[in-house]
């Protein structure tokens, strides 16, 4: 018995230890994979970053030069230091309107113009 449980020991060492080299030669790839979205994400961070510094300088700027000139007010200052406020829901908006109207027009504007005879016909039989 001691030499049976001996062998089953073994036996799953020895699977246990192809799982492993089978858990790493496919995790290989992947770890590839992952690597190359993790550094396109940080380049494209860094980009970004350095616009928006780019921009920031800018409006510096033109505060100042705004500020020698005496023409800095508050809401000048608020709307130059404020970002834009751009969102999904407008643009949405704005396509399900275009949506529903070309709905209507391919539901009803047939009909319009074909309910006009009907109405003449029976007017024509009063």
């Amino acid at each position: 018995m001691n030499k049976d449980l001996k062998k089953k020991g073994e036996e799953l060492e020895q699977s246990l230890a192809k799982q492993m080299e089978l858990f790493k030669a496919e995790s290989e790839g992947w770890l590839k994979i992952g690597g190359i979205i993790l550094a396109g994400g940080l380049i494209a961070l860094v980009i970004i970053k350095s616009r928006s510094k780019r921009k920031d300088r800018k409006t510096e700027e033109v505060m100042k030069v705004l500020e020698k000139e005496g023409l800095l007010t508050k809401d000048i200052e608020k709307k130059l230091t404020e970002g834009s406020k751009s969102s999904f829901w407008p643009s949405m908006g704005q396509r399900l309107l275009i949506l529903g109207l070309g709905f209507a027009k391919d539901k009803f504007l047939p009909n319009l113009f074909a309910s006009q005879p009907e109405d003449a016909k029976v007017e024509e039989e009063n």
